[in-house]
């Protein structure tokens, strides 16, 4: 039942819209009177070609970039993008440069320099990752290969509040989770990837949206699997893709168009954060926020309460309440709320109400 349903701060898998959950428990049996449902269709039946059609452009259109772009639905998650990216764009002799700002930037760092050579061109980690790097501290390798930077942080709840550019170098951004939350220009990236269960849909797919010019840069040396102009050629379809997780995606993609696109969604996203850093603000002796003010994440809140003993009855009384998911990352601790697109401006109201009560009793 509906009044069964709580608010989801998890992080991911993360709340999806609730009229996207009604349309696929609505087509679920019967798909487009196939007589099937989509979880069984055949991934190259003419009804799922038009879905993940459909779902390519609607992204295109959302991002607003043009025929210069192909969106590639895989599999693997983010994580294994960490080692595609450096076996298709980082050949011997170069160099590969990274901004490491949280546990997935490190992580991406990691798996290049197992590929080849990197640099890191800028990092908050002696700082506890409280801080996204300023641009005048970002120390480029001579002509690097490409640069990569995670857009947002989910662990530690900072998020690059301007987004950079690095003229002619690559640009490649790991946002998992923030893509579609706020206005950017996608035509300064080569290449943007995101797991979907954060903030497009759910789990199992994950999108690659790469510029042309990219492809002729991929090896033909490296695993069929592993090289994006394959999955480019073919349109997603070399192998057998996620496909329930594509339609799911692709009704996302229509819910933020009917909300009023990404501008729309950006506002309410500010609207949200507010509602919930205002009372990290009024309270800082008791609600501590790990992100520096300037590096805030729209997106993931992290923080802290004066004892673990507190931690743990906020949690518990959270639960209670019908707010769920709010437990912080298990290697940081403390609280985390993570506040994605379809997460309603009601969850974040419920939660801020929650956080006075609780001060209140316990500060």
């Amino acid at each position: 039942m509906l009044t069964d349903r709580i608010f989801n701060f998890n992080p991911g898998p993360a709340v999806l819209p609730l009229e996207v959950l009604e349309e696929a428990q609505k087509e679920l049996l019967n798909f487009q009177n196939t007589g099937m449902s989509v979880l069984e269709i055949s991934h190259r039946s003419k009804p799922f070609i038009a879905v993940s059609s459909e779902a390519e452009a609607n992204l295109k259109e959302l991002l607003g970039v043009g025929d210069n772009y192909k969106v590639l639905f895989l599999q693997g998650g983010a994580s294994t993008q960490f080692s595609m990216i450096p076996m298709n764009f980082l050949p011997k002799g170069r160099t590969a440069d990274y901004v490491v700002t949280g546990s997935f930037a490190d992580k991406a760092h990691k798996e290049a320099a197992i590929i080849g050579n990197t640099h890191i061109a800028a990092s908050s980690k002696d700082n506890e990752y409280r801080n996204i790097p300023k641009f005048a501290d970002i120390h480029l390798s001579d002509n690097p290969a490409y640069v990569h930077i995670t857009s947002n942080n989910t662990i530690y709840g900072t998020e690059w509040a301007e987004l950079p550019t690095f003229g002619n170098v690559p640009l490649i951004a790991d946002m998992s989770s923030d893509i579609l939350s706020r206005q950017f220009d996608a035509n300064n990236y080569a290449l943007i990837y995101a797991g979907a269960q954060k903030n497009l849909g759910p789990s199992g797919v994950t999108v690659v949206i790469i510029r042309e010019d990219m492809l002729a840069k991929c090896p033909k040396d490296i695993p069929t699997m592993l090289r994006y102009s394959i999955h480019a050629e073919k349109d997603s379809m070399y192998n057998t893709p996620p496909t329930f997780s594509i339609y799911l995606l692709n009704l996302v993609l229509k819910w933020v168009k009917a909300q009023g696109g990404v501008a729309a969604l950006e506002k309410i996203n500010q609207q949200k954060a507010k509602l919930i850093y205002d009372c990290i603000d009024q309270n800082p002796d008791f609600y501590r926020g790990h992100a520096e003010k300037g590096s805030r994440s729209l997106m993931n809140i992290t923080l802290r309460l004066p004892s673990e003993e507190l931690e743990k009855a906020f949690i518990a009384e959270a639960t209670k309440a019908g707010l769920g998911g709010v437990k912080g990352h298990r290697s940081v601790g403390g609280l985390r709320f993570s506040i994605y697109n379809a997460m309603p401006v009601a969850g974040c109201q419920a939660l801020s109400d929650f956080m006075t009560q609780f001060q209140r009793k316990n500060g």
